[in-house]
């Protein structure tokens, strides 16, 4: 597979969600948010890796100057997260399900089906 950074999948996720926001696909709007958010928690740098604060003359100053830079997703990275929030969707579905809420189920469903779409 790939080890650049993300362009694909990440990209039509985007896309999609302008057009679910047009077609005011409110399932599909609230499955495509998730999973950006998710790809996005990703990329955060973890704070330990960030460097301490030295002494202030020795502070980097201006705009951005405290900003780290973000991980950079692979294709397969943003795919496992996807895929990860496809097997959540589906999970939460069966549980819904289980306990009586069929129109909590569906809603569930039909996200899970945004998302999978989307991986196909």
């Amino acid at each position: 597979m790939s080890d650049e950074p993300t362009t694909g999948l990440r990209d039509r996720m985007g896309a999609a969600l302008t057009s679910s926001m047009k077609a005011r696909d409110r399932e599909a709007v609230a499955a495509l948010r998730s999973a950006l958010a998710r790809v996005s928690n990703a990329e955060a740098v973890d704070v330990d890796s960030v460097p301490r604060a030295g002494a202030i003359e020795q502070a980097r100053v201006g705009p951005g100057a405290a900003d780290a830079p973000r991980r950079e997703l692979t294709e397969d990275d943003v795919r496992g997260i996807v895929e990860a929030e496809v097997a959540e969707h589906d999970h939460a579905a069966r549980h819904f399900t289980d306990i009586g809420r069929p129109d909590e189920a569906a809603r569930v469903a039909a996200q899970a089906e945004v998302l999978r779409g989307l991986l196909a």
